[in-house]
């Protein structure tokens, strides 16, 4: 029975993104074959298949699904693409991501949180997922250049760094502005002279912190 509500829950869900304007099939796919509610703790699984953010613990969010597909939807994806996510928190993300592209790199600075999301990819037979422990702001420099890269916390600007790791023709969608403030989604397209920028609308998300978190009980 619990099973069967979830399953109607996801469907409404996809059926309100839709509403609100995502198109993309394979986008709205993804987001149907991704189990949301082993993403968030168990005292709000109830609210798996809300549109809105939830809790998930260290101060961090798992986005709303509406900002999810998005995002999603403004990378353009395809099976070849190599992507850099900045910021694995629950793991949902990633795990969207992972049925529509080659391959995404992501980066998490608190190691809990990255433990948790590993043990759910291995559970949900995701193997072409690649994590790693550390600051994300700099990037991941050795896996350099990517097609897509996705930032999922609020910069005061587009991180020039991840930019230099950008492929040209490549696509670079991140939040920016003070957490305090009203943020903007950008969507960026890497060309020979720059970065051709387009606004998404207002967001909200935690902000994007440089280091790792220290470990702790």
């Amino acid at each position: 029975m619990i099973a069967m509500d979830l399953q109607s829950e996801r469907a409404r869900l996809i059926l309100t993104l839709r509403r609100n304007g995502i198109l993309d099939q394979a986008v709205l796919t993804a987001l149907e074959q991704t189990p949301r509610e082993l993403f968030v703790p168990e005292t709000f699984r109830r609210h798996a298949y809300d549109d809105s953010a939830l809790p998930i613990g260290r101060g961090q969010t798992i986005s709303q699904p509406f900002v999810v597909a998005l995002m999603t939807e403004a990378l353009k994806l395809d099976r070849r693409c190599k992507v850099l996510e900045v910021g694995t928190g629950s793991g949902y993300q990633a795990a969207v991501l992972s049925r529509l592209s080659r391959r995404v790199y992501t980066v998490e600075r608190h190691k809990p949180l990255l433990r948790e999301a590993e043990s759910l990819f291995r559970h949900l037979d995701l193997h072409n997922i690649v994590t790693k422990y550390g600051d994300g702001a700099t990037g991941w420099l050795e896996q350099a250049p990517f097609d897509r890269i996705i930032v999922t916390a609020a910069a005061m600007d587009v991180p020039p760094v991840l930019v230099d790791q950008l492929a040209v023709g490549g696509r670079i969608v991140v939040p920016v502005g003070d957490h305090d403030l009203p943020q903007v989604l950008l969507c960026g397209t890497k060309t020979e002279g720059g970065l051709e920028l387009e606004e998404m609308g207002d967001v909200r998300f935690v902000p994007l912190l440089p280091g790792v978190e220290a470990d702790r009980d």
